[in-house]
């Protein structure tokens, strides 16, 4: 039987030439994580920079966090301007208690400012629509600081930001309208869950798709809200379905009324929507339904509701307890009356007087001002 062969050991300049190369590689690894983790770190602390200075001097913010992956602002506040021929009807365009910045990672190593998703958590937002019917929305971050002769100034322009996705949770969006009266008419919608991006300030020259739901409050009852679609801001090009359900009519009569028309005591209105614009052209066919209406006795039996004889009206209600009506809204966003079209008013006319019975004549001016005042100038 053969013996076992003894093998030698390895010789102790060899065992300490391994042992060497082991520590370089650890050593090399760890380096490069070392490196790795700066570099981050420095790239997220440039972000915190560009955020703070994009915010702009109005913003208010009570702590920035760096972490490992994000930027987390807490009780932040954009104060909006009150002063002078823009002034805004609130206190703050934009409150939030917690914002979450993620950043693309690649991009912060690139020097590009790419955002992954902002998530603002119990925030609030406010919006106006001015009297020429231009709608404004975070103008301190949006729209360019005005120079001493009232132009845009080209001296401080906003660096180019990608973001894919801005989501707004449980927060409240106050809507003020200044085309329909004098203060503006406020609208409060809470309890969103509203998503929205990509954007790329401050040219917004892509599409941005757009989800919005929410309550709309109201005097007497509260109604749903919905919109979804996509638009790009810069060209005003929209693809936008709307949807309004059981919407307290007290809070939208300054839309549906003139001031010496009979005013309303209750009711619920619902709407869909299908708004398209193309190379500044609008086309909006859409369907409203008015239901439980009850008028004011003001102006008695001459009294009108939105142009329609005011015991016409009641009839209708009495037999049906609703009142539907079909409309297309056309229009051209550049021209300064934004008027409907004549023949599109009659046949709208038509088919409410149809429902109504009553004449023509007198139902086409006032349904002129309706849809004119739910959709803008």
């Amino acid at each position: 039987m053969s013996e076992p062969v003894a093998v030698p050991a390895p010789s102790t300049p060899a065992r300490s030439r391994g042992r060497r190369l082991l520590a370089w590689a650890v050593a090399l690894l760890i380096a490069l994580a070392l490196l790795a983790v700066i570099g981050l770190r420095l790239a997220v602390h440039e972000l915190h920079q560009q955020v703070r200075a994009a915010l702009g001097p109005r913003s208010e913010v009570g702590e920035i966090v760096v972490g490992w992956h994000a930027i987390e602002v807490r009780q932040l506040r954009i104060r909006a301007d009150r002063q002078g021929r823009g002034a805004w009807p609130t206190e703050d365009e934009l409150r939030a208690e917690r914002v979450v910045v993620v950043p693309q990672l690649r991009s912060l190593l690139s020097g590009e400012v790419r955002i992954q998703r902002v998530v603002i958590e119990d925030g609030y937002v406010s919006l106006l629509r001015t009297r020429d019917g231009r709608l404004r929305v975070l103008p301190a971050l949006l729209e360019r600081p005005k120079d001493k002769a009232g132009s845009a100034d080209e001296s401080a322009p906003m660096p180019p930001i990608h973001i894919a996705e801005v989501s707004l949770e449980g927060g409240a969006l106050e809507f003020y309208d200044a085309s329909v009266r004098r203060p503006a008419l406020k609208l409060r919608l809470e309890q969103l869950a509203t998503t929205v991006g990509p954007l790329d300030l401050p040219r917004l020259d892509t599409p941005t798709r757009i989800r919005l739901d929410g309550v709309l409050k109201g005097v007497q009852r509260d109604g749903r809200v919905r919109l979804e679609g996509e638009a790009t801001f810069a060209t005003r090009e929209v693809k936008l379905r709307a949807d309004l359900r059981g919407v307290d009519l007290v809070a939208l009569q300054p839309y549906l009324l003139k001031v010496a028309e009979t005013g309303v005591k209750r009711g619920s209105l619902d709407l869909r929507l299908d708004a398209t614009v193309r190379n500044e052209r609008l086309r909006a066919p859409g369907h409203l339904t008015l239901t439980g209406l009850e008028l004011s006795n003001s102006g008695g039996v001459l009294g009108t509701f939105a142009g329609v004889p005011r015991q016409a009206v009641l009839a209708a209600m009495s037999r049906n307890g609703r009142i539907d009506l079909d409309f297309t809204l056309e229009g051209r966003l550049d021209d300064p009356s934004f008027s409907l079209n004549e023949s599109f008013a009659t046949k709208v006319a038509s088919g409410l007087a149809e429902s109504l019975g009553v004449s023509v004549g007198g139902v086409v001016q006032g349904v002129g001002d309706v849809i004119k005042g739910l959709f803008g100038r």
